[in-house]
């Protein structure tokens, strides 16, 4: 079912530009999860890290690898620079999906509309979960399916823009090297071997979600994207230059304030686990705005569904672990079905709560 009715496909951009003047009930957050904006006396607002990997010159890897550490303790995400994606394909998977959106006719977008009665489906949608009780977001998007190249089928992704397809395979294939390359400073820099959480992710199952946030009337009342952690391991994500992506630290939500050729890395749950708690995922969400679409790109690195996920050894002792084995497709299926709801579906792995 998408918003609109159980019969009647409907996305958040057409219900704008139909003039809508309120948002429907559904979309309307509890009070406690409304967004508040917060002006601080003075002061600039705090904003995540951000990180020079100087094009990961051997000679700078000391001094990265214990930036990537702090990060990883105090926030769970931050920006990076000089991460050798090619800013020219980073400007053109934006290019080609911001196209999508506000140049494809409403009825050919609607040949790749996702199932909606399945989570996780590739193609065009607005629901993320498929509960029907649950708070919609204020939210469109396009998810493809781009790792293992097994499940890599661009037949199902646009092809209006004569180059959307091969942009988005160019970009899988330079995240993939880049979470690769991540996940071997993160490990390093927590104790472990280069090799140890990519080795404990296994093969990457990569999905591109292309995300449009259209302007709401009441951006007070709604949330473009509820706060969750991410499941599996890494996602790296690319914005626009509207702000709408916020982080939460120490009860607070922040700011990320758009950077056009840095990459946000936030940390996933399965990390989270690996790591033993020594990092944890970030808790984060989208707020929206009442005059600017956003739009941001976000590459979820995960392990395979039937991959088993615990600590790594070397930071297990006596009073730990702190989190239970889990299997990663029972993870996934809790987080679908209960919804994210910030970090509850990892804090239930927990062993010493």
């Amino acid at each position: 079912m998408e918003a609109g009715g159980r019969n009647t496909i409907m996305r958040v951009q057409s219900l704008v530009q139909a003039g809508l003047a309120e948002i429907p009930s559904q979309y309307i957050q509890p009070h406690e999860n409304r967004p508040i904006v917060k002006k601080e006396n003075g002061v600039g607002v705090m904003d995540i890290p951000v990180i020079d990997l100087f094009g990961f010159d051997l000679n700078h890897r000391d001094l990265v690898r214990k930036a990537i550490g702090e990060a990883c303790r105090e926030w769970g995400a931050f920006h990076v620079t000089n991460h050798g994606v090619p800013i020219e394909l980073m400007n053109q998977i934006r290019s080609v999906g911001l196209s999508f959106f506000n140049d494809c006719p409403f009825k050919d977008k609607l040949k790749y509309a996702c199932d909606p009665t399945s989570a996780a489906s590739e193609g065009y949608g607005s629901k993320m979960l498929v509960d029907n009780c649950s708070v919609l977001d204020w939210r469109d998007y396009f998810d493809h399916h781009t790792l293992p190249l097994s499940r890599r089928n661009p037949s199902r992704w646009p092809n209006f823009l004569p180059n959307y397809r091969e942009v988005v395979g160019k970009y899988s294939d330079e995240m993939k090297v880049l979470a690769q390359k991540l996940l071997g400073l993160i490990s390093e820099s927590v104790g472990l071997p280069s090799s140890c959480i990519e080795d404990s992710v296994g093969e990457f199952y990569q999905n591109i979600t292309i995300s449009y946030y259209p302007p709401c009337p009441q951006p007070d009342l709604t949330l473009g994207l509820q706060s969750h952690s991410d499941m599996g391991a890494i996602t790296l994500l690319i914005q626009d230059q509207v702000e709408g992506l916020q982080v939460l630290k120490e009860s607070q939500w922040f700011t990320v304030q758009p950077l056009c050729d840095a990459i946000v890395v936030i940390l996933s749950d399965q990390t989270e686990i690996i790591t033993n708690g020594k990092y944890k995922s970030a808790q984060h969400r989208a707020i929206t705005n009442s005059s600017r679409p956003r739009l941001s790109i976000a590459t979820f690195h995960d392990p395979a569904k039937t991959r088993k996920i615990s600590p790594a050894f070397q930071l297990v002792n006596e009073s730990s672990p702190l989190y239970r084995e889990v299997n990663y497709e029972d993870y996934v299926s809790s987080w679908y079905t209960k919804g994210p709801e910030g970090k509850r579906n990892i804090d239930v792995l927990r062993i010493n709560c």
